[in-house]
């Protein structure tokens, strides 16, 4: 069986630590990237093929010419606050471009593929902490656009027999430990680089939105999972669809809910910098406690988080201190003959 497989996003945050796993447990990702929100300089694994997941032509000339055994899907955009702007740029990239690369897979004979999901399927949480059967009722257009993906799967496995693995996750953090590649966006929203950001002295400081839900430090709770441990989830459902097994749903998360208080002391304590905190009112639609029940994925999948929230803001800080320079550097660099 051939060992090469298509990551779409692979030069995305996710897809890219998950092409350096696929790569060290002996497959060949190709990354098919169009780098709106990409890296060239994370394709590090395997081969580039430039190319947006709306463009069957150009998806059907990448499938000829690779052969790959499956699909790893990240390309999606998924800032919540665009999506409420700008619904229909979700729609179109999310749901047509999925169903778009999912058509030109089976054209190529290519009957699986992993993924990548989100817990805001679920919405406003009605019991903490949630597992593959809560209720999915999104509260904005990047949650319905990957839950229509996931039903959308629902039908080809039912009625195609396109098989497939829908990952949920909760919060991705962290990055590489060797620095190589890391979590980088434009904008940032995300928490915890942000807050880094903060502690290098690259803002004024950290907006803590919220400090009256109903939570031990009265700040919202969050399951911040290693993008590592998110990789190894990928490397194994994969393993699970070339085997032969059904189509299955998975949470992400370790389990475990850390409060905003608590992140922002971690981030003081491992870059040692005390950067200042702006205490701010809640904002619209963030729930007080998003935490995954991951029995499934430890049961089903054999997976096991592995990483601590120190171990995960130390592997962030290294990037955001030492990785990203580093990268950005390589980057600039003169290309020798």
């Amino acid at each position: 069986m051939s060992r090469t497989v298509l990551v779409t996003g692979g030069a995305g945050y996710v897809g890219s630590h998950t092409c350096l796993r696929l790569a060290e447990a002996g497959f060949r990702p190709v990354v098919y990237d169009n780098l709106s929100n990409g890296h060239r300089a994370f394709a590090q694994w395997g081969p580039f093929e430039h190319g947006d997941i709306r463009d069957a032509k150009r998806l059907d000339e990448v499938f000829a010419a690779h052969k790959p055994a499956a699909v790893l899907h990240f390309a999606a955009l998924i800032e919540v606050g665009e999506s409420v702007k700008y619904p229909g740029r979700f729609y179109d990239n999310n749901v047509t471009g999925a169903l778009t690369l999912i058509e030109a897979a089976q054209r190529a004979g290519v009957g699986s593929m992993v993924f990548s999901s989100t817990c805001a399927t679920y919405g406003d949480p009605v019991q903490v902490p949630m597992d593959e059967t809560h209720p999915q009722a999104p509260l904005n257009p990047y949650g319905r656009s990957k839950l229509m993906i996931e039903q959308a799967l629902a039908d080809y496995d039912r009625y195609a027999g396109f098989r497939s693995v829908c990952l949920r996750y909760f919060n991705a953090a962290g990055a590489d430990p060797e620095g190589r590649i890391g979590e980088k966006h434009d904008p940032e929203t995300h928490a915890i680089p942000l807050a880094i950001e903060a502690a290098m002295g690259k803002r004024p400081g950290f907006s803590l939105f919220g400090t009256d839900y109903d939570t031990r430090d009265g700040t919202a709770v969050r399951d911040y999972i290693h993008v590592l441990d998110l990789a190894d989830a990928h490397v194994l459902a994969l393993k699970r669809l070339l085997g032969g097994a059904g189509s299955e749903v998975f949470n992400l998360g370790t389990g475990t809910g850390t409060t905003v208080r608590e992140l922002i002391q971690t981030i003081r304590d491992v870059s040692g910098e005390p950067f200042p905190v702006q205490e701010a009112p809640r904002r619209p639609g963030d729930a007080p406690m998003l935490v995954a029940d991951n029995r499934k994925a430890r049961e089903v999948l054999g997976w096991t988080p592995k990483f601590g929230l120190e171990e995960i803001v130390r592997s962030a800080w290294t990037w955001h201190t030492r990785g990203e320079a580093k990268a950005a550097a390589e980057t600039r660099a003169p290309v020798m003959a």
